[in-house]
């Protein structure tokens, strides 16, 4: 209704209508159906001797689509995937929502009795299975009253039959049988697309729920981040399991660009893919890089082009940034989570800073930088007031979101939902300064910070000292008890090949470097619990430093 006063200027507004000529529901099918009449002779989908069009693409994916609706899915019901980066990987990301339902992609690394748990939260009614995955998923079905149907993917040079396997279907069968029908758009865009399991650095995982809205924006923001001009050529080194690729799994059919699968990601793999297909970006977590770094000379190429890489899911070391330049690599640094549909934010780089001392770049590099331009806004905030924190470059506070990109909330978890939300900002659970230009600087998770004598103890500041050292290849800090301190930090380190050092010579090099409080008190030497998406589980090396005891 028009105010009276509105009213007297409101003759010129009449007529205005919202129809369907008008008002589309934003989804990202939308960016396949396209790319099949832009780009439908440009390739697709590069796995091996496998090589698909955009064409080609989306007539598979419809049949695929057309094959689930035989099978029985109707309207927002779950399919679960567990597979690695396959090009079946890649087309049921369209697939399923052309179906109307949910993807559920399950993290590759997860045991039987975790993949059940997550089946059965999920209400999943088909499970589609890589071949190299198949006893793990067998063995969860088995602990299931009513397990899902069963699709297994196999390489297509595979001729075992399935006649052994009796209601297992074959994938490749499924889309060849399906129908060019056409698709189940969604009632709105607000309608879930996707569930994200948050199986990183938490023992209890959350079903992250993704809208049609969300992912079609965050698929645009993430190209724009990672610098995307049309028909790119883009690495699949980042799980697309993992926030379903960052959303690049949608956003690359917006650009017509070009997927190189992997199914293992390797530093041979990764320069022979570069050199062979001409790849222009890729993406990782700092773990990646770091294998990319320390591997051996025989496994590298000289880069035909200055590669992009994206970098997230934890701050990358200064020197491994740095390395990664000289060898031919442009490093952009993400910030976000699962419940942000992975990248939030990115080091916005100033043109000034070109002239800057390399190892000035570096640490700017490091840094989070700003929101992209899909969410509303981001800040610093004291999580009890709710009060923006000074911009001095050393007051913590708790990074929140709020924005289109943010989760829709947790699956069948109104409770965490409504604590994740609350004061009407997205609590991210991390801590972060904000500089004098506004960048923010990502410190520690909320619960890894070590109180040690009443002083904050950032684990991410000290891991950093510690990845300068010339022997240590990877490092993750947690609290050890201490019966005076309180807490104390207790690194876990895995040496480089070749590499041997004491723990003493470790904390004097980091006392050397940082105040001695925060100098680790207890070197543990071992490899590092990670998930499948390179994140440490530090829930596990705390457990680990509490069996240990208190220091006296």
């Amino acid at each position: 209704m028009f105010s009276e006063q509105g009213e007297s200027h409101g003759n010129k507004w009449r007529g205005l209508v919202k129809c369907d000529a008008n008002d589309v529901a934003l989804t990202p099918i939308s960016f396949l159906e396209r790319s099949a009449k832009v780009f439908r002779d440009r390739t697709s989908i590069v796995y091996g001797s496998v090589s698909y069009t955009w064409e080609h693409t989306y007539v598979r994916c419809l049949k695929l689509a057309s094959a689930l609706t035989q099978l029985g899915i109707s309207h927002q019901d779950v399919v679960a995937t567990l597979m690695p980066n396959v090009p079946a990987m890649n087309e049921l990301h369209f697939a399923v929502p052309m179906a109307g339902a949910v993807l559920c992609t399950l993290n590759t690394r997860l045991d039987s009795n975790m993949i059940s748990v997550i089946l059965r939260h999920s209400e999943a009614k088909i499970l589609f299975v890589d071949q190299e995955l198949l006893n793990v998923a067998e063995g969860a079905l088995n602990l299931l009253e009513k397990p899902p149907t069963l699709v297994l993917f196999r390489e297509q040079d595979d001729s075992s039959s399935l006649n052994g396997n009796s209601g297992i279907y074959d994938y490749e069968s499924l889309v060849q049988d399906g129908r060019t029908e056409a698709i189940r758009r969604p009632k709105s865009e607000w309608d879930p697309i996707s569930i994200n399991y948050t199986s990183g650095t938490t023992s209890r995982p959350k079903g992250v729920v993704y809208s049609h809205r969300g992912a079609y924006l965050n698929s645009l923001a993430t190209t724009f981040l990672h610098g995307m001009g049309p028909m790119p050529v883009y690495l699949w080194t980042v799980p697309m399991f993992h926030c379903n690729g960052w959303c690049l799994t949608w956003g690359l059919a917006a650009l017509g660009g070009t997927n190189v699968c992997l199914r293992r990601v390797c530093p041979k793999d990764i320069y022979e893919s570069i050199d062979q297909h001409k790849v222009t970006h890729m993406s990782g977590a700092p773990t990646v890089l770091n294998m990319i770094v320390n591997s051996p000379s025989c496994d590298r190429k000289t880069l035909p082009h200055k590669v992009d890489i994206m970098t997230g899911g934890s701050p990358p070391p200064q020197n491994i940034l740095f390395k990664m330049e000289e060898l031919g690599f442009r490093v952009s640094h993400l910030y976000g989570l699962t419940e942000t549909y992975g990248p939030g934010t990115y080091c916005i780089w100033r043109p000034e800073w070109d002239s800057l001392p390399k190892e000035e770049q570096v640490k700017l590099k490091a840094r989070q930088g700003m929101h992209h331009f899909c969410l509303e806004d981001i800040d610093v905030k004291d999580p009890n007031t709710m009060k923006s924190v000074p911009e001095d470059g050393k007051t913590f506070g708790e990074i929140m979101f709020r924005g289109n990109t943010v989760m829709s909330g947790y699956f069948k978890d109104e409770s965490a939902t409504q604590e994740a939300f609350r004061g009407g900002w997205f609590r991210s659970g991390d801590l972060a300064v904000k500089h004098a230009d506004g960048y923010l600087e990502v410190k520690d998770r909320l619960k890894d910070v070590i109180i040690s004598g009443g002083e904050n103890i950032s684990s991410v500041e000290l891991e950093t000292v510690l990845y300068s050292h010339p022997a240590i290849l990877e490092a993750a800090v947690v609290a050890r008890p201490d019966n005076h301190w309180g807490q104390t930090p207790c690194a876990f380190v895995k040496l480089k090949e070749g590499y041997e050092i004491d723990a003493e010579s470790i904390i004097k090099f980091c006392r050397d470097k940082l105040p001695h409080y925060m100098a680790p008190r207890t070197v543990v030497f071992e490899d590092l619990p990670r998930t499948s998406t390179g994140k440490v589980q530090k829930f596990v090396l705390r457990d680990k430093a509490k069996v240990m005891g208190s220091l006296s």
